[in-house]
């Protein structure tokens, strides 16, 4: 869900407009995939059983459609989602282990399909490639372990401090970001800090205010019809003030919170508005907590271009809140703001080589979470860098920078990510080469067994001679034309069950070889072929 949360923010940085595609996202992608994956797995009945798929042109022309929206999908994604490619790298160091273990049962599994086939074959270059490349699939999947590096591979007694958990905007999902009702929400969750994004007014007050403009979290284009696409910055703070920003919370339901609040909660989040950094640090000098914001910088045509530094110092120096308490983040004129207050924590979003940061009296640094590398991040802690990683909104992607030995994260889910006491899994190294030896060695037993077992079932069955004839095998054998050990075999039984019934001489039985078994089979064993294909 939080996934397509954010797709809506991203087409909404794009286009101005917010608008949760989720429901017809998520139908769609379910319906194509369960209809995909149910034809898969009647054509791998068919193939077990020795026979073959026919499908409808109205199904071939789903699964190409199936597999154009794919593609289609998978361009667009990328056009909106490129600086995040990273989480599906990301996400593989916390779930290697475990894909790994099931693609090998699944491979493993498929041996009995493949085993099937092979043994029926005809002894041919068709058997041994597919045979080879089965072979080769296995062997990759039981030695792919020796690449797979995940930090939460490590000893239990290695393992770091819980990571504290920074508000992000507050606690977007459960009250209107930026407000002061979601930072309070916020501190509900035990966070040890706040973070914001900060804007500067066309009268030098600080506002939050993450969007360049003020449509879609307030009602601008109520109150400002002509002027809601104009940059926040160019509002002054009387303005911003009458704005609301609660309601558009309540009408789009971003989380799917809204059913979940309490009356009490709907009728607060109705009258929000618009938050100044005056606020939030009053509010964090109020609660003990540190506050942690970026700020973003007036356009050149903007009257406090110049004095944007200038006046967010004024207000720090101004409120109650400790000097230590509040993390400076912006590079900016960062040797004017030491001097003018030495006591704030110097923090960077930028990575840089440890000699840089202590040169700029830089002591945490803040980065996306593509960016946050275990070993990157011993190496800052080892200087006495401590490390903020954000987004962090999900248990698996926290229990993955717990293991990483990071020292805060910045959510816009506190309330979730309060709910994991421990990282999901952590083993060590030698626990994960035993579960994988052991998993090798089954999956090899197995796979043995499968081909052993197949082929004393095919012979057992030819010395038997019993068996009963699938009519349309037989027919698609004799249309195609192709020797197939199994045909033989048919064409021997069929002609010893005319002999038992009456076709004794050689010369009766000379007929039926000079004419050709297959017209045989065309004209008495694929009659109930073809009556069945009318049914």
């Amino acid at each position: 869900m939080l996934w397509f949360c954010f797709s809506g923010r991203l087409l909404y940085n794009r286009s101005a407009i917010w608008k949760d595609g989720t429901v017809p996202i998520l139908a769609t992608t379910l319906t194509g995939f369960t209809y995909t994956a149910f034809l898969m797995i009647l054509a791998l009945c068919h193939i077990a059983l020795g026979q073959q798929l026919n499908l409808f042109w109205i199904h071939k022309i789903v699964v190409l459609a199936i597999l154009l929206s794919t593609i289609t999908g998978v361009v667009s994604i990328d056009d909106f989602w490129q600086d995040e490619w990273d989480i599906v790298i990301i996400s593989l160091q916390f779930t290697g282990p475990f894909l790994h273990i099931g693609a090998l049962a699944a491979v493993t599994a498929l041996g009995w399909v493949i085993a099937n086939q092979v043994v029926r074959m005809e002894r041919s270059r068709l058997q041994f490639v597919t045979l080879v490349i089965y072979v080769s699939i296995l062997l990759v999947l039981y030695l792919v372990p020796l690449f797979i590096s995940s930090p939460c591979i490590m000893d239990r007694s290695k393992l770091g401090p819980r990571p504290a958990v920074i508000g992000r905007r507050g606690a977007p999902m459960l009250a209107p970001e930026h407000t002061i009702m979601s930072f309070s929400k916020a501190l509900q969750q035990k966070v040890t800090a706040l973070e914001a994004d900060v804007t500067i007014s066309l009268d030098g007050v600080p506002f939050l205010m993450r969007d360049r403009t003020l449509r879609r979290t307030t009602n601008v284009g109520k109150l400002f019809p002509a002027r809601q696409d104009h940059d926040a910055s160019f509002f002054n703070w009387t303005e911003i003030r009458s704005l609301n920003a609660g309601l558009w919370f309540l009408r789009d339901d971003p989380y799917w919170t809204v059913q979940y609040m309490s009356e009490k909660d709907h009728n607060r989040t109705a009258n929000q508005t618009v938050c100044s950094l005056t606020e939030l640090l009053r509010l964090a000098a109020r609660t003990n907590r540190s506050v942690i914001f970026s700020l973003r910088r007036p356009p050149p045509q903007h009257p406090r271009h110049q004095l944007w530094v200038s006046d967010a110092l004024k207000v720090i120096q101004r409120s109650s809140i400790l000097p230590e308490q509040v993390m400076w983040t912006p590079d900016w004129y960062r040797k004017k703001v030491r001097a003018a207050v030495p006591l704030l924590q110097q923090t960077s979003d930028e990575k840089l080589p440890v000699a840089e940061l202590k040169e700029r009296g830089i002591s945490s640094l803040t980065l996306h979470y593509s960016q946050a590398r275990a070993q990157d991040i011993r190496q800052f802690s080892g200087s006495n860098v401590s490390v903020n990683v954000y987004p962090v909104n999900e248990p698996w992607l926290y229990s993955l920078m717990w293991c990483s030995g990071v020292q805060s994260v910045s959510s816009d889910a506190p309330h979730i990510l309060k709910k994991v006491p421990n990282p999901i899994w952590i083993m060590s190294a030698d626990e994960y080469g035993l579960i994988w030896i052991t998993s090798d060695l089954i999956s090899v037993a197995t796979v043995i067994g499968i081909f052993i077992f197949q082929n004393y079932h095919l012979i057992r069955w030819k010395m038997s001679g019993m068996r009963s004839y699938n009519p349309e095998q037989i027919m698609l054998s004799a249309v195609v034309r192709r020797p197939s050990r199994d045909v033989n075999l048919m064409k021997e039984k069929l002609i010893f069950s005319e002999i038992s019934n009456g076709v004794g001489s050689t010369d009766e039985l000379s007929v039926y070889t000079e004419n050709g078994l297959d017209a045989y089979a065309c004209d008495d064993i694929m009659m109930p072929a073809r009556h069945a294909s009318k049914l």
